[in-house]
């Protein structure tokens, strides 16, 4: 049951919960439309304008919890989808007057509209939103700042321009511009965008006693408080059925290593690189930036070099990243023949499942390390430069690389275009689309600020263990670290 100063991340997780439970009971399909009733009881509304409307939101996020979209459009493969239902309370009009206008004799908005859109009447201006074609010539123009640019708050957030409305103002998402970023599942405010879910998939799959791996990103220390260990995590993994937990960070170190290799020779020939590791980032290189595909690295994603290894050391598994990721989804589903990860799991997903398994979310008193401290500092921007310098060192190479580390989606937008252009002085890019690095992610359960200081209560336990040092007990398995071009 959802409560009244319940927010969004609330109601998500109790979704998610409730599907979780009853996936694992096997009563999802025959209860599948009491879960509405069960969070929502009525009879009055706590959020919207009526019960009815409430539950029908609850309802095609159960779908998204399913891996279904919200409307029954099964062709849409987008991970990143709109919930129809929650879609509203926006301004339709992007441009507004407000109590700030002077009704001044200059008139300088209404001049500088082309469309005919202001008119001077009562006590202010007024824009008539039928004309308005928001070219914000008329906020430029005003001498008080009295126009205020109101866009929606998911349309200005999306780094690429994928946003627009249709008819009735509802939200579309351009599926050949998305990136699954999900900056927009983070700051629509009304929770009307969210991810499709491998949740029910995953669960259907350790029912079945199938050989699952988890593996786990190396942002989730810090995201069950400062005493649980990745150790702990994998342990607790270990109760719910899965065959066993990898830290990405192992693959954050086997990227590193041949990222080294990749880059050495780029610099050597005078080439510029990008690294490999966000998806989003490589979404944006392909949908926006085509031309300069030949720059990203060849190696492939910490994940993917994860479930390389485990498919390697057994061939019948099954492999579930688990992060903070939405973008790690459509990289599962674009690569999933590339023998990558066969699904993702965000740190949303992975708590929904604790809950319903009673599992206790507490310090085991274990102690493991699969990764180095430098494959787990891959979570944070800077990280994955830092690995591959400290790759490079260890294999003897002293080269002065110059990095362009780009904090965030808009980062990686002008660098881009300045590689496009032959123009960017830096020999390398390092995407990360999240401010912070996948820290910061949306699917993550805690804020980045309290994680963060918690995570590096944990990262300072870590051992002093070297790139290469690491990687030594997995060289007896066999696999490719590039992806397919």
């Amino acid at each position: 049951m959802i409560e009244n100063d319940a927010d969004i991340g609330s109601i998500k997780a109790e979704v998610l919960y409730e599907v979780a439970k009853l996936a694992f009971e096997d009563k999802l399909k025959e209860m599948e439309e009491e879960i509405p009733f069960s969070i929502i009881p009525g009879p009055k509304a706590n959020f919207r304008c009526c019960v009815y409307r409430e539950r029908e939101i609850i309802r095609e996020r159960v779908r998204l919890a399913q891996g279904k979209t919200p409307c029954g459009n099964e062709d849409d493969k987008n991970i990143v989808q709109v919930i129809r239902s929650a879609c509203e309370g926006c301004p339709i009009t992007r441009f507004v007057v407000t109590n700030n206008c002077q009704k001044c004799m200059s008139r300088k908005c209404q001049a500088a509209c082309s469309f005919g859109a202001i008119t001077i009447d009562g006590d202010k201006a007024r824009i008539d939103p039928d004309k308005c074609r928001e070219c914000g010539k008329c906020a430029q123009a005003c001498p008080y700042n009295a126009i205020a640019d109101i866009m929606r708050p998911c349309k200005r957030s999306c780094p690429v321009d994928a946003i627009t409305m249709d008819d009735n103002s509802i939200v579309k998402i351009n599926k050949e511009k998305c990136i699954s970023c999900g900056a927009c599942i983070s700051d629509c405010p009304f929770g009307a965008i969210s991810d499709r879910s491998f949740l029910t998939d995953v669960i259907n799959l350790l029912k079945a006693g199938v050989p699952v791996y988890a593996m786990t990103a190396p942002a989730v220390e810090g995201q069950f408080g400062p005493d649980v260990t990745i150790s702990d995590l994998s342990e607790m993994i270990c109760e719910m059925g899965f065959a066993g937990n990898f830290e990405v960070a192992l693959g954050g170190d086997l990227v590193a290593a041949s990222e080294a290799e990749e880059w050495s020779e780029a610099y050597r020939e005078g080439k510029k690189m990008t690294t490999s590791c966000c998806p989003a980032f490589v979404n944006m290189v392909k949908k926006h930036f085509p031309s300069v595909m030949d720059s990203i690295s060849t190696t492939v994603s910490p994940m993917a070099a994860t479930s390389r290894l485990i498919k390697a050391m057994n061939p019948d598994a099954v492999t579930v990243f688990i992060g903070p990721c939405i973008a790690k989804k459509s990289e599962v589903i674009e690569t999933v023949a590339d023998n990558t990860a066969d699904y993702a799991l965000t740190f949303e997903e992975l708590h929904a499942m604790f809950r319903a398994k009673q599992i206790s979310i507490a310090p085991r008193g274990t102690d493991m390390q699969q990764g180095s401290i430098f494959g787990k500092r891959f979570a944070a921007s800077g990280g994955v430069t830092g690995a591959v310098v400290e790759a490079l060192k260890e294999a003897g190479e002293n080269a002065e690389i110059n990095v362009k580390q780009c904090n965030g989606a808009l980062e990686c937008k002008k660098a881009l275009t300045l590689l496009k252009a032959g123009r960017l002085p830096e020999d390398f890019i390092e995407g990360m689309a999240c401010e912070g690095g996948c820290v910061s992610g949306p699917g993550n359960i805690r804020g980045a600020v309290k994680a963060k200081k918690d995570r590096e209560a944990l990262l300072s336990k870590a051992d002093g263990r070297g790139i290469r040092e690491n990687m030594q007990e997995y060289e007896k398995y066999r696999f490719s670290m590039h992806r397919k071009k």
